[in-house]
């Protein structure tokens, strides 16, 4: 929640989530933020697989749907 309260023109936008985070440095926030944006760059590109969830029976439709797929159905993208 802190990074969407302090978007990118904040001023003192590292020092600030450091406060609501807590226990932690300005330095470590801008640390595991830089790790993040790389994790996402990295999914995003195709060079971390996709988990290969196991199939649940679905007890209403009588047919077996990935977690993944239940819980993307309702979603409107």
């Amino acid at each position: 929640n802190a990074l969407a309260m302090y978007d990118r023109e904040t001023p003192d936008r590292w020092h600030k989530i450091a406060n609501v985070v807590g226990g932690t440095t300005e330095e470590e926030v801008k640390r595991r933020y830089q790790i993040l944006v790389e994790d996402i760059d990295r999914i995003e590109s195709g060079k971390v697989p996709l988990p290969n969830y196991q199939k649940v029976p679905n007890i209403s439709k009588g047919s077996n749907i990935s977690i993944t797929e239940q819980r993307l159905k309702n979603l409107k993208l």
